[in-house]
């Protein structure tokens, strides 16, 4: 058995010393001070002296390894005994083979697959516990919040296509009354109640040009809905 150990660092690698004096007072405020969580940089080691990552590139794996605790992109933070894995050097290598195929650097993406995700599936594999909640937070919050994003923006469209429909259908029903309606505006009959009656005052709340159309997609926002 040997241990798993979680490396963490704080993300200032921005270019900027302005920005990453801010991203360390992020952390120092919301991990240090409140135990919230902060922008981190994860990595795990496991027999030997690295340490192995993810991260993005253009082309191949975006798995990668360096000296434990030595990445020069960021800054060391502190390290996390996880636990013990009983599997031997073998089955870890083959691990990591596996898995530097399935995390290509083109897929990294900031809030949903990021350093952090590729350690917790390296734990999992491992048998060992997960990161601390607080290592990966920033990004399950933001991914949490587009994920919300989405759903209501789906949900404002469907509603929008449906209304479209709707109108789409009443229209073409009151024009095909208006088309077959025999009756007469002299007819002793004629009310206010005919079906004429009622197609005309339905296209008069039609302004000129807002008829439905015959797609049933929303090409832009400007489209007025009845």
């Amino acid at each position: 058995m040997t241990d798993v150990v979680l490396h963490i660092y704080d993300v200032t690698n921005s270019g900027s010393d302005k920005t990453n004096n801010t991203i360390m007072h992020i952390n120092k405020f919301f991990k240090d001070g409140i135990g919230l969580g902060g922008i981190f940089h994860s990595a795990i080691q496991v027999y030997g002296e690295d340490e192995w990552s993810f991260g993005y590139c253009e082309q191949g794996t975006g798995v990668f390894s360096c000296p434990a605790t030595q990445n020069p992109m960021y800054t060391y933070r502190e390290k996390i005994v996880l636990g013990q894995t009983n599997l031997p050097v073998s089955k870890v290598n083959q691990i990591l083979r596996e898995l530097s195929r399935e995390w290509q650097g083109e897929s990294y993406d900031l809030l949903a697959r990021n350093c952090n995700h590729f350690c917790d599936e390296l734990c999992e594999r491992f048998g060992v516990p997960k990161l601390p909640g607080w290592v990966n937070r920033f990004a399950h919050a933001g991914d949490a919040a587009v994920e919300i994003a989405g759903n209501t923006a789906y949900r404002f469209k469907q509603a929008k296509t449906e209304i479209v429909t709707a109108s789409k259908v009443a229209y073409r029903f009151l024009a095909g009354i208006a088309s077959n309606s025999q009756v007469s505006p002299d007819s002793p009959n004629s009310n206010r109640n005919s079906p004429r009656f009622q197609v005309s005052w339905f296209k008069n709340m039609i302004p000129a040009g807002d008829k439905p159309s015959t797609s049933s997609v929303i090409d832009g926002p400007n489209q007025d809905v009845i």
